[in-house]
């Protein structure tokens, strides 16, 4: 027991230098998937690229039905003024979610630290190992997996998502639960004012309803309207996959592998907490993140 003791106390007063070796605070220490100077996080990954810009494109196309085909030719001045704040709003959100994700380091693991010196700088008990990944030569924490896009280990990693370019995890898990979420309510809204500008139309023989010409307009709504269903059905399951895999505490690669629970597990209020942050309305930012304890070394640590 005294010997634990001591090793505890040991541990502690060199928590601050350990952390700085697994984590090193400068950016040029590590400069692989960043950009601006390393000043972002961003992956070289044409197949992510291509379908980011894909999702601003498909945005961009419902930006410009709803305003120039629904909203504006339509008469009811503040039916149009409502929908057009909310639309707005929203789509803002969703592409300022869609931003963060993309350029927020998920979590990732700085590469080759495995080294014999770092090993002996962590100051390990008797029973305690630190594992090695051999692919990027990184310490590995618990709950970190490898992902062959971003090359890298990447703590509590969920998923590597090619839509925003980037893997879901730790850091940046808040940011895409936002980005789903917005995206599902833009979609649901901009379905609810395709199919409301579709009946007026067909009521009113498609006379001033819109400023394209009635096939145009017909083209440009059912494109909308298979668009808005497509992506809300899509991220409405995404969200609730994200919120169930929070609620217990599981990434979805430790669902899909069905790991066994290694972890203590958290109550599902400190689990929500640890990727949101505390409740206020901030967890609906996108511009604020979860304070996270990164001196923390719980996770590099495992007993045998």
């Amino acid at each position: 027991m005294a010997r634990r003791l001591d090793c505890s106390r040991r541990n502690s007063r060199t928590v601050q230098r350990q952390a700085s070796v697994l984590n090193p605070p400068e950016l040029g220490a590590d400069t692989n998937n960043r950009c601006c100077w390393n000043r972002l996080w961003f992956v070289q990954d044409i197949c992510g690229i291509i379908c980011a810009v894909l999702t601003w494109l498909l945005v961009l196309y419902a930006e410009y039905v709803v305003v120039f085909v629904i909203l504006l030719p339509s008469p009811y001045l503040y039916y149009s003024a409502v929908n057009f704040v909310i639309f707005q709003t929203l789509a803002f959100l969703a592409i300022t979610s869609h931003l963060r994700t993309m350029f927020s380091d998920p979590g990732a693991v700085p590469r080759g630290n495995a080294t014999k010196e770092t090993i002996q700088q962590m100051g390990l008990c008797d029973g305690q190992v630190v594992y090695k990944c051999p692919k990027c030569c990184c310490i590995k924490p618990d709950r970190a997996h490898h992902c062959s896009v971003c090359q890298r280990c990447i703590k509590k990693m969920d998923h590597h998502c090619p839509w925003v370019n980037n893997c879901v995890g730790e850091k940046n898990q808040k940011y895409f639960v936002l980005f789903t979420f917005y995206i599902a309510v833009i979609s649901s809204h901009a379905f609810f004012l395709a199919i409301s500008h579709f009946i007026m139309c067909v009521n009113s023989d498609w006379n001033k309803c819109s400023s394209k010409s009635p096939p145009a307009t017909v083209i440009l709504l059912i494109l909308l309207i298979f668009e808005a269903l497509l992506f809300a059905i899509f991220t409405c399951v995404m969200f609730g996959t994200q919120v169930q895999a929070i609620w217990n505490d599981e990434t979805g690669i430790e669902q899909l592998k069905k790991e066994s629970v290694r972890w203590q597990k958290r109550s599902p209020w400190r689990s929500l907490r640890s990727v949101f942050g505390r409740f206020s309305l901030v967890w609906f930012s996108p511009f604020t993140g979860p304070s996270l304890n990164l001196n923390k070394l719980d996770g590099y640590l495992h007993a045998v």
